[in-house]
Formats: structure tokens, C-alpha cells, sequence
């Protein structure tokens, strides 16, 4: 019998459902991802009836959400899980150190730092190319944390009330956090395995049971009241959310292996296959690598859920809504027509953080930053630039055409359904054509996958977003600034005509 290959049977974590592993011929350690996951889902319920907010104290819930968590991670990791406490506690000790001033640097810089010596030794060192429930997927998780919670702590106690965004202003922290609050924010067994992340104010008042009390605006205040009345159940939701993490999760096990995304760089199957073939092909292949991520994601979100975590308001016919914490929308992933929508529905809490953390904040060129810190975070395979870097490009020709070509299309229902119809095929073929080196992982193969297509949509994007100009950011916040003041100098203006006009009339009279 032939060896087996080590780096699919090594696992660091416990080698308890190794029995599992065999009878199901999945990697030890995926089957401890996913066994850990449920037994968090079956925690999670525990956790909302036995210890809910109005039963015990916050201390006690912080405790037994870090415990567990830890306790999960050791599970599954090892000692690599030892990881997760030193780069939480080193970037502690920063906040603690460094003053609210400056500490969203270092802290942005220390914990993306660590974070990447940690994915550099992973990929070059032990298991290159190998896709394994990693230790890194946890820290991925932990320094979106840290990193958010460093710039909201400056938000709240560096910057004036005025200088802040609205977004900015909610999610602002007056306080510097316990080192209990803060192990608990990042370690907790609800999300410690694979988040998603959250907002800082967000988890405390989920673990003080006065959830949205700082989302809590004017116009919320009927729902809120609603809340206090009466606590939603997640039941409901929990149950979709699980039968559609396990559909997707069967999906995926049925059909990754008759569409493997390799094959569009085989060269028989470049020389033998028309082009438009290909391009089906392509779509097919990387449509089959999705359901594992909406396996991941849905089931993470439905821990939460069921723990009481992620209640967002309700409807307006009055449901609950459980998606303040989700992940992804698959319908609006699979259905969108342009390159927005679908980042917009992928890897939601991501794309916040991306966008709190370097664009609202980067004075120049925010989108490219944005993408190379996407990059740098996503890890050290070469791949993951490729695919970042091409996707600025398809951004910028996107953005382009859509505030270029679009209003054309407005005028009629008609015209609206055809253009959506060539932009949903344009936008699938577009996210396939990006997405095809983060599979890959490597230089070469990517290259020759590009070089198949003859680099047709680099050049293609280069081109529209030379030959479609839009207004850089600034300018176009200038302007917006500039129509909210008009409005308010316009209607002065109408009074002060009015009253000129009042005053003329007392003088005659």
C-alpha cells in the first residue's frame, strides 16, 4: 500500500474523531471544525437559556464565553491556539501603553503584522497550497477585531463628537475596555472559529442583554420598545440558517469534483474547447467552490443567532430581523449585476471593516488601499495579490460604466431588464475571471490562466475606465457637501426675500 501523504492526515489539534475522519475520508482536522461548530450551535442555546442576561451577571457570561471558546480553539488547533491569546494580549498591552492617540496604528500595524509572519510560516514552512482548517482562519478573524476596536476606542476618546461619521459616532467607544471584555470579544466561543466579526459596542450589549440600546435612534425608538417588551426568538432563523448551511455543505460535496477549477488551465482543454466553452466552463467551476464559504458562513451566523446574538429591529411588517452579524446574502451574490453588489453581499462584515478601517479613513486613492489591505490580510499566497490587484482594475472600469452607460438604460422597463441581463453576465463572468488566481494560489498557473484569455479583460477594463472617466472620491464628497448646503442657503434665501418683502408692505402702509 502507498504512503499516504502526511500533510492530509497531520492534524495539531485532538486526534479524538480520527475514527470519524477515516469513515469519512475528510482531513482530521475539518471534521473537528465542524464537529466544534455544532457543538457551539448546541452551547450557543445553552448559553441564551441558562445564562441570559436577566439570570446572571455579564462577568459570569464573559467568563463562560471565553472559556469555551478557548476550549474549542485548543480542540481544534493545539497549542497553535496559544496564538490567539499572545496577539490579543500583545496589542492589549499597546492600547494600555501607547495612549488613544496613536494606538489605532500600532495596534493596525502589530496585530496585520503578526498576523502575516504567522500565514508566511504556515504556507512556506509547513503546508504550501494545502487547504486545511489552519490556525491563521481564527487570527484572520481576531486581528479584524482588534484592529476595529483600536480605531472606534480613538474614535470615541481621541476625535471630537463633530469630526466623527454617523456610522462613526454609534460604533465610537467611551471607555477603555476590561482585559475580561476584551479576551471575551475576540475569544468567545460563538465566534472564535470563524467569526464573523463584530462590532465592540455591539457584543457588550449582547452580553449586558440591552441589545441596539446605541443603534437606538428617534426613529427606532417605537421598535425598541417593542424589544424591551417582549425578547424575539432566533428559533425560527436558527432553523433556516442550519438547513441551509448543511444544503449548501451537500452541494459541494456532490459537485466540486466534476467541475474542478484546474481544468481551465489544462492544455488540452485550452486547445480543444471554443472559447465560449471555456467561458461556461469557468463560470461552472468557480460557481461549485462557493457553497463551502456559504457553508462556513450561514452556520457561524446561526451560533450566533441561537446564542441571541445579531437581533437587528424588525420589519416593517413588524419580524424580527437576525442579520446584524451575517455574512453573505447567496441570492444577492448569485443574482448580481455589477461588481458592487456581489463585494457588497460577500464577506459583509469584511467589507465593513475594509471600509471603516481604510476607506472612509485613506485621503488618497482609498479603493487601491483598500484592496492591498485585503490582500495583506487574506494572506501570503501569491495568488490572493493577483486576484486583488486585477480586482482594483475591474472596479475602476465598473464604477465607470455604471455612472457612464447606465443612466441611458433608466428610461424604460425595457431597456432597465436588458441592461441587467448583460451586466449579470458581465459581472459573473468578471468575478470568475478575478477570482480564479485565489483558488490557484500560485504565480504560474494564474499567469497562464490570464494568458489563456489573453489578459482580454485586464485590457478591456483599462481601457473603459480611461475611456469612461468618473470624478475621484473627494470631489464627489465635495459635491454632496456642497447640495446639502445649498438647500439650507436656498430656503434662507426664501426667507429673507420674504421678510423683505414684509417690510415693504409695513413702509407703505
Amino acid at each position: 500500500m502507498a504512503a499516504e501523504d502526511p500533510r492530509t492526515t497531520a492534524c495539531t489539534g485532538s486526534s479524538l474523531l480520527q475514527p470519524v475522519s477515516e469513515i469519512t475520508n475528510l482531513p482530521l482536522d475539518q471534521v473537528n471544525f465542524v464537529v466544534c461548530q455544532l457543538c457551539a450551535l448546541i452551547s450557543a442555546f445553552w448559553f441564551r437559556l441558562f445564562l441570559h442576561p436577566s439570570k446572571t451577571s455579564p462577568f459570569i457570561r464573559h467568563v463562560v464565553a471565553t472559556v469555551l471558546g478557548l476550549y474549542f480553539a485548543l480542540f481544534c488547533f493545539g497549542w497553535y491556539a496559544l496564538h490567539f491569546l499572545f496577539q490579543s494580549g500583545l496589542t492589549y498591552g499597546i492600547m494600555i501603553l501607547t495612549g488613544v492617540e496613536h494606538m489605532h496604528k500600532y495596534c493596525l500595524l502589530v496585530a496585520l503584522s503578526y498576523l502575516s509572519l504567522c500565514q508566511i510560516t504556515r504556507v512556506y514552512v509547513f503546508d504550501y497550497g494545502m487547504y486545511s482548517a489552519d490556525f491563521t482562519g481564527p487570527m484572520m478573524v481576531i486581528t479584524q477585531k482588534i484592529t476595529s476596536l483600536a480605531f472606534e476606542i480613538h474614535d470615541g476618546m481621541a476625535r471630537k463628537e463633530e469630526q466623527l461619521t454617523p456610522g462613526q459616532k454609534i460604533l465610537a467607544i467611551r471607555r477603555m475596555p476590561s482585559l475580561l471584555e476584551y479576551f471575551s470579544y475576540n475569544c468567545n466561543f460563538m465566534g472564535i472559529l470563524a467569526g464573523p466579526t463584530c462590532s465592540y459596542n455591539d457584543y457588550i450589549a449582547f452580553i449586558e442583554g440591552d441589545p441596539r440600546r446605541h443603534r437606538d435612534q428617534e426613529a427606532d425608538r417605537k421598535s425598541y420598545g417593542k424589544l424591551r417588551q417582549s425578547e424575539p426568538s432566533p428559533n425560527t432563523e436558527v432553523v433556516r440558517k442550519v438547513a441551509t448551511s448543511f444544503f449548501c455543505l451537500l452541494v459541494f460535496l456532490s459537485v466540486c469534483k466534476v467541475f474542478p477549477v484546474e481544468r481551465n488551465i489544462d492544455d488540452d482543454f485550452i486547445a480543444d474547447t471554443p472559447f465560449y466553452a471555456q467561458v461556461v466552463y469557468l463560470y461552472l467551476s468557480m460557481l461549485t467552490t462557493r457553497p463551502k464559504y456559504y457553508f462556513v458562513w450561514t452556520l457561524a451566523d446561526a451560533i450566533n443567532n441561537a446564542a441571541g446574538f445579531g437581533f437587528n429591529g424588525y420589519d416593517e411588517d413588524g419580524s424580527p430581523r437576525w442579520d446584524l452579524i451575517s455574512n453573505l446574502r447567496i441570492l444577492n451574490i448569485e443574482l448580481a449585476t455589477s461588481f458592487k453588489v456581489f463585494l457588497d453581499n460577500w464577506n459583509i462584515q469584511t467589507a465593513h471593516w475594509l471600509k471603516r478601517v481604510c476607506y472612509e479613513r485613506c485621503p488618497y486613492h482609498p479603493t487601491a488601499a483598500t484592496f492591498i489591505l485585503s490582500a495583506m490580510w487574506h494572506g501570503a499566497y501569491p495568488g490572493y495579490y493577483l486576484t486583488f490587484l486585477t480586482g482594483i482594475v475591474i472596479t475602476l472600469a465598473a464604477r465607470a460604466v455604471r455612472h457612464n452607460v447606465r443612466p441611458y438604460f433608466l428610461q424604460s422597463s425595457t431597456h432597465k431588464m436588458v441592461y441587467d441581463v448583460i451586466t449579470w453576465a458581465a459581472t459573473q463572468i468578471a468575478i470568475c475571471y478575478t477570482v480564479v488566481p485565489f483558488v490557484l494560489l500560485s504565480v504560474g498557473p494564474s499567469i497562464k490562466f490570464y494568458r489563456s484569455w489573453y489578459l482580454s479583460l485586464h485590457i478591456g477594463c483599462i481601457l473603459l475606465a480611461v475611456a469612461l472617466p468618473v470624478k475621484p472620491r473627494h470631489l464627489r464628497l465635495k459635491d454632496q457637501q456642497k447640495n446639502l448646503l445649498q438647500g439650507p442657503v436656498q430656503v434662507q434665501g426664501h426667507l429673507e426675500a420674504t421678510d423683505s418683502n414684509c417690510s415693504r408692505k409695513e413702509k407703505t402702509t
